[in-house]
C-alpha cells in the first residue's frame, strides 16, 4: 500500500504551472489577481526609483546654480516659465509671481510676498502630488494580497476536502495536490505583499524628503524676496 502510494505521488507534477493548472477557476482567478497586484507594484517600484533619483539629482543641479552667485533674474531667464525640474518649479512660480507683482513704475504690488509664498506653495503641492502617484496602490497591495492569498486557499481547501469526501480516500497521494494548490495563493499573496510593503515604506520616506527640500528651498527663497522688498 506504501509503495503504491509514493507510485502515485511520484506521478503527480508539483510544479507552478501544474498546481496552477489543476486549480479550481475560483483559486486561478485569485491567483491571476495576485499576479497581476504585484506586476503592478514593481512597474510603480521601477518607475519611482528612477523619478526619485533623477529628482534628487535634478535638484542638487539646481541647488548648486542657484547659490551660485548668478543673479535670480537670469536664473530664470535661462530656465524658463515652465522648466521640467520639481525644485526649477517652485522657483519659476515664485519667480513668475515676484515679476507680476511690479508695476510699470518699478514699484511693488501691495501683498507680494503673500503671493508669492501661497505661489511656491501650490507649485511644491503640484510636484508632491506626482512624486507621490501610485504610492496608495503599494499601499493597498501590501495590506490586501495576503488576504486575497488566503482568500483563495481557503476556497481551495474547502475544495480539497470536497473531493476528499468524494472519493472517500484520506490518502495523503490524494490529499496533498489539493492542499498544495490552495496554498500556492497564499504564497502568491505574500510574493505581492512583502515588496509591496517594503518599497511603499522606502519610497514614501524618499517622496517626503524630496517635499521637505523643495518647501526648505521656497523658505529661503522666499526669504531672499522678503529682503529685497524690504530693501
Amino acid at each position: 500500500m506504501e509503495a503504491e502510494t509514493l507510485a502515485l505521488a511520484q506521478e503527480i507534477d508539483f510544479s507552478m504551472w501544474a498546481l496552477f493548472a489543476r486549480a479550481t477557476i475560483t483559486v486561478k482567478l485569485v491567483m491571476l489577481m495576485l499576479i497581476a497586484a504585484s506586476f503592478w507594484s514593481w512597474s510603480i517600484i521601477v518607475q519611482k526609483w528612477i523619478l526619485y533619483r533623477k529628482a534628487r539629482r535634478e535638484a542638487e543641479s539646481f541647488d548648486r546654480a542657484f547659490w551660485s552667485g548668478e543673479p535670480l533674474d537670469a536664473l530664470y531667464d535661462e530656465i524658463g516659465a515652465d522648466p521640467d525640474g520639481h525644485a526649477q518649479k517652485v522657483f519659476a512660480a515664485g519667480m513668475t509671481e515676484w515679476r507680476r507683482s511690479h508695476r510699470e513704475d518699478g514699484a511693488m504690488i501691495a501683498g507680494a510676498s503673500a503671493r508669492i509664498d501661497r505661489s511656491m506653495d501650490v507649485a511644491i503641492a503640484k510636484e508632491a502630488e506626482k512624486l507621490q502617484s501610485g504610492l496608495p496602490v503599494l499601499a493597498t497591495v501590501g495590506s490586501t494580497a495576503p488576504f486575497v492569498g488566503l482568500f483563495g486557499t481557503v476556497m481551495g481547501i474547502m475544495n480539497a476536502f470536497v473531493e476528499i469526501a468524494a472519493q472517500q480516500n484520506t490518502n495523503l497521494a490524494v490529499v496533498a495536490p489539493g492542499i498544495a494548490e490552495a496554498l500556492l495563493a497564499t504564497g502568491l499573496g505574500l510574493l505581492a505583499a512583502i515588496p509591496a510593503v517594503i518599497f511603499y515604506n522606502k519610497l514614501s520616506s524618499d517622496a517626503d524628503r524630496l517635499i521637505a527640500g523643495y518647501e526648505a528651498f521656497a523658505d529661503e527663497f522666499s526669504t531672499i524676496l522678503s529682503r529685497q522688498l524690504d530693501s
